[in-house]
């Protein structure tokens, strides 16, 4: 410990009873935080020099940022020491003519939204942890949230990136280009890794010109093929402009705008599903007419129920605040457990309600609330259940997880692997592919220091 402190001051390190005030996620503030110390660099020169050390004594590391991840990357033992990123939290350049953002790993993914939109440009990623998640966990994690299906995952909108290696070396390719074929996409390692390659510290993001419009609807309707119809028609006729299409199963919607809920529903209870549309474009007053014309003609199709348009900016922040509020599930429920699959749209159905179904059958469990980003084939599940207890947690996977293999879809969409899903891994990927990950995990981290235990059993 001395050795370390030499490196980075005692203002940057947290020893001892420091501890007590920190944790390993924001849902579990009031735990403390169990770890040989709490690191704080605030330049990528010195993570370099911690890693170095940390490699040369063979230190395990688990990095910290935002604290909003759902697998378990965050977790940590008496023997790690946490690196943490919050002080690295620059926003080092808006380049409007190239059209990107370039952040250290600790700034928020809001604050990134909002200098973006200062400058009349769109980082269009956007998730429910945007006020608290930091860049370098998002680059990570590879997360997703309620825009893939128009502008991508992470690993879309990242252009240049820089990350330190286990061992110090310092990898920097901040570039700003969006074509560069010039061998291996190196930063693509990174994307998604979990911090187990490397620790992101700065990178280059893709922006989007700011949108002028942004026209939303609830719609409702009782047959998942008509879902489908629905996201085939409005994509068909909305010229590009879709945005979002959030599904969500009736129980879940009558959960999400029912007492505990602050929000009250646009639509009626008592429909199978529910589906909020996102138009974004470039004519508030035209594009609003656009969308009131499709559902026009999709109500008169019979291909949906009944709709709701937001007239107003009040309107748009409640239709997405009941979308992004799934934090009244865990009001509802004695103990939540959460997924997020994917799998082709067609057979989200069908394997929605045979999982339901064997859920439902079973006494322990209180409620099933799938909702999620169908368009691209994206489902959570929010499961309330009587206890905590490890059979019943496995049993719940067993369901959830088992029928994903056969279906060619995956245990993880968007949340990661980390140690809560490590075991499941073999059901979408193939063993040539895990063993290949491992080499890869080898070659860069030798002595296993980076968050070690996490994504694969090794």
């Amino acid at each position: 410990m001395d050795e370390l402190l030499s490196i980075i001051g005692t203002s940057q390190i947290l020893l001892g009873d420091d501890l007590k005030d920190r944790y390993n996620h924001i849902w579990k503030m009031n735990d403390g935080l169990i770890a040989k110390a709490v690191v704080l660099p605030k330049s990528t020169k010195e993570l370099s020099e911690i890693l170095k050390f940390c490699d040369k004594h063979k230190q395990t590391i688990v990095v910290h940022g935002g604290l909003t991840n759902l697998v378990g990357s965050t977790e940590t033992t008496e023997n790690d020491l946490v690196i943490s990123l919050e002080r690295m939290n620059k926003i080092e350049e808006i380049d409007e003519q190239s059209r990107t953002i370039t952040v250290q790993a600790g700034v928020i993914l809001q604050e990134v939204q909002e200098a973006a939109k200062a400058k009349d440009l769109l980082f269009p990623l956007n998730f429910g942890a945007k006020g608290s998640a930091q860049i370098g966990g998002v680059i990570s994690t590879n997360a997703g949230g309620l825009r893939v299906f128009r502008f991508g995952m992470t690993r879309n909108l990242i252009l240049g990136i820089e990350v330190v290696l286990a061992d110090g070396t310092i990898i920097s390719s901040l570039k700003k280009v969006i074509k560069d074929n010039s061998a291996y996409d190196l930063k693509q390692l990174f994307v998604g890794s979990e911090g187990t390659l490397g620790v992101v510290c700065k990178a280059v993001l893709k922006l989007v010109e700011q949108p002028k419009s942004r026209c939303s609807a609830y719609v409702s309707l009782n047959a998942y093929e008509q879902v489908v119809e629905l996201l085939r028609y409005v994509d068909k006729h909305s010229a590009g402009l879709l945005s979002g299409f959030e599904l969500i199963w009736g129980q879940t919607y009558k959960a999400m705008t029912t007492p505990p809920s602050k929000n009250a529903p646009p639509l009626p209870h008592g429909n199978n599903y529910y589906v909020l549309i996102e138009l974004l474009g470039g004519d508030q007053i035209k594009d609003f007419a656009l969308l009131q014309n499709i559902l026009e003609r999709a109500l008169d199709n019979e291909i949906i129920v009944d709709a709701a348009l937001a007239y107003t900016e009040a309107d748009l922040e409640w239709f997405w605040q009941i979308r992004e509020d799934v934090h009244v599930f865990v009001s509802l429920c004695t103990v939540d457990q959460h997924f997020d699959i994917s799998l082709a749209i067609n057979l989200i159905g069908d394997y929605v309600n045979d999982v339901t179904e064997k859920l439902k059958a079973k006494p322990e469990i209180e409620h099933v609330f799938p909702f999620g980003h169908v368009a691209d084939g994206n489902i959570h599940f929010v499961i309330g259940k009587a206890n905590n207890s490890e059979e019943l947690k496995l049993w719940i996977n067993d369901i959830v997880y088992a029928p994903l293999q056969d279906l060619m879809g995956s245990v993880s969409a968007e949340h990661g692997i980390g140690t809560h899903k490590k075991n499941y891994l073999s059901l979408c990927r193939s063993k040539d592919e895990i063993r290949l990950m491992k080499k890869i995990k080898k070659t860069l981290d030798p002595n296993n220091i980076l968050n070690r235990g996490k994504v694969l059993d090794i």
